[in-house]
């Protein structure tokens, strides 16, 4: 559940770049998913061509961005076995506080791992 190293340098720029433009649409939605009480859990995923993870939430081409952004939330994960029942724990002892921190999961061909990105300050 750690940040893999390999992450900072090849994604994180991209990423980055992405995540401030669509950072406050990703805070306002992670805070709806647990206000309705879908999941105190929310993940967004990242990927540069569709996965079959999540809801399609934005789509690269119409918000000129790198990555397609997925909504999903763990007990989807859990659902498709991204989150092994026993890892469970690890990951919501690794989960940071959603009101500062986003979710991501990022994947890029055989490249899968979580990232949790703070959000911007006001």
């Amino acid at each position: 559940m750690e940040n893999d190293p390999e992450l900072n340098g090849k994604y994180l720029g991209t990423i980055s770049k992405d995540f401030v433009v669509v950072a406050e649409t990703l805070r306002e939605a992670s805070y709806q998913v647990r206000k309705r009480d879908i999941s105190k859990y929310p993940i967004f995923v990242f990927s540069r061509t569709q996965v079959p993870v999540g809801s399609n939430f934005l789509a690269k081409e119409e918000m000129a961005l790198e990555w397609n952004i997925n909504a999903s939330y763990l007990e989807d994960f859990m659902q498709r076995q991204l989150v092994l029942e026993d890892r469970v724990e690890d990951f919501k002892a690794a989960y940071k506080d959603p009101d500062e921190f986003c979710c991501l999961f990022v994947v890029d061909g055989e490249f899968q791992n979580f990232v949790f990105i703070p959000y911007p300050e006001d």
